[in-house]
């Protein structure tokens, strides 16, 4: 019992010197690390293969890609939804800009996108800076 108490701990002889300079040892108990031991994985190893995952199934059906909005549906049930006339569809939907962002020199100074724009530049840019400093 008292050996799986003291296993973590380590004698350490030192040499001191008593009231009468004799020379002696005094025995002290020194914690020592001990981590815990591996997990030991049964049924894996160096020889196993490993999974391979799949992605998912791409559709290459011209018919169902021109009617359908394949991937839409995330749920595991149902289906994709059918792809309805351009009429049935708000305006602002064709609008969005689906290119590269505008750069700040293309913005107007007024307006909301501007300011946005200069304050991420801010936040990227004081991050940059900030990236090597240590605390």
């Amino acid at each position: 019992m008292a050996h799986t108490v003291l296993q973590p701990f380590k004698r350490i002889n030192l040499p001191v010197l008593n009231a009468y300079n004799n020379l002696f040892c005094n025995t002290f108990l020194v914690q020592t690390r001990s981590y815990a031991k591996k997990p030991v994985f049964k049924g894996k190893g160096k020889g196993m293969v490993k999974e391979v995952l799949k992605g998912p199934e791409v559709c290459k059906d011209p018919a169902k890609l021109c009617t359908y909005a394949v991937g839409v549906n995330v749920f595991k049930q149902g289906e994709d939804p059918t792809i309805k006339p351009k009429d049935e569809y708000p305006e602002w939907l064709f609008q969005l800009n689906l290119g590269p962002v505008k750069q700040l020199n293309e913005l107007e100074p007024d307006s909301w996108e501007y300011w946005r724009r200069i304050r991420k530049e801010h936040i990227w840019r004081h991050n940059k800076l900030n990236k090597g400093k240590k605390m």
